[in-house]
């Protein structure tokens, strides 16, 4: 693996797996992988579990991390090739990139999409330019259409948490106040692709994803069909993909409540987190003992640790 930017990066589904479960078992039996080796985190959005959780990943390999908040502690950094730089854009991803890379072995990056440009959104122009002039592996802390990292411990929680060969996995849309990227949507879609599941999309009319993304997958706009027996609840809102980056639904009928999930098979309730209680899902689902949500975080560190040590180890041999 030179670089993970996309779950389409994913060789080998199992493989990946195993690796993850054998670091959560003993995370610190490779502490001397990183020895001497340092990763950038850069930040152009801010961040929680995906910061802390891949620093704790480095560290456990024993790499050094530096993090910087490019919006606050850099240069505004410029993308377009050819821009003549006479506004307030300071320095050029090309030269950026190549410093960075004398510094760092491994440069991950955040960055949001615009929500207005939807062409430059899926060009992932921030993590693809630093693919481009870097010298070293680049890893999305999430980009514009995808988050990779979450994905895989979306698919480690589900393998956890499964009582059957192949789970009935929903995935379903649900109320915010405010316009959110398709990133982790987009990767889990992807994720359960290359899974053994019972894969459905559920959200109201008009919010498709990318046809590219979505596939094949089942899809529904009736949410109380798609709980029906389902294993496995994962709740996340997106605004329109076809009206780009609008709110054009907030209907508050598609909360995920108590009600709704005694239509499933005692399913498992997930979120990427941070969530907007009594808006995404109520509070009784929620902390309920169904709510894995924790879990499902905490398996954040062991993803990233898994995709780190593929990385190092490729870049070693």
């Amino acid at each position: 693996m030179k670089h993970f930017t996309s779950v389409n990066d994913i060789q080998d589904l199992d493989e990946l797996l195993l690796l993850v479960k054998q670091i959560k078992s003993a995370p610190y039996n490779n502490k001397t992988l990183g020895e001497n080796k340092t990763i950038g985190l850069l930040f152009f959005n801010p961040s929680l579990r995906t910061r802390l959780s891949t620093q704790k990943a480095a560290t456990n390999l024993g790499m050094n991390t530096i993090v910087m908040n490019l919006n606050t502690d850099g240069w505004n950094l410029e993308f377009e090739d050819g821009a003549i730089m006479n506004g307030n854009k300071a320095e050029h991803v090309k030269e950026a990139a190549q410093v960075i890379s004398q510094y760092c072995d491994i440069i991950a990056i955040r960055s949001f999409p615009t929500l207005t440009d939807k062409e430059k959104d899926e060009e992932e122009q921030v993590i693809n330019s630093f693919k481009k002039y870097a010298s070293v592996p680049v890893i999305s802390l999430e980009g514009a259409t995808e988050h990779p990292l979450q994905a895989v411990a979306d698919i480690l929680t589900i393998t956890e948490f499964k009582t059957k060969k192949k789970p009935k996995v929903v995935l379903t849309w649900a109320p915010h106040p405010k316009a959110l990227p398709h990133a982790v949507p987009n990767s889990f879609a992807k994720m359960m692709q290359l899974a053994d599941v019972d894969f459905v999309i559920t959200h109201p009319e008009g919010y498709e994803l990318n046809p590219k993304v979505t596939g094949n997958s089942k899809i529904t706009h009736n949410q109380h069909e798609a709980f029906k027996d389902a294993d496995f609840i994962y709740a996340k809102n997106w605004s329109n993909y076809n009206d780009y980056g609008q709110i054009t639904s907030q209907d508050t009928s598609w909360t995920v409540t108590s009600e709704k999930m005694k239509l499933t098979n005692n399913a498992k309730f997930m979120h990427c987190l941070p969530v907007r209680r009594n808006q995404i899902v109520t509070d009784e689902v929620i902390d309920s003992e169904n709510s894995i949500v924790i879990q499902q975080a905490n398996n954040r560190t062991f993803a990233a640790q898994a995709i780190l040590t593929k990385i190092l180890e490729n870049h070693d041999s």
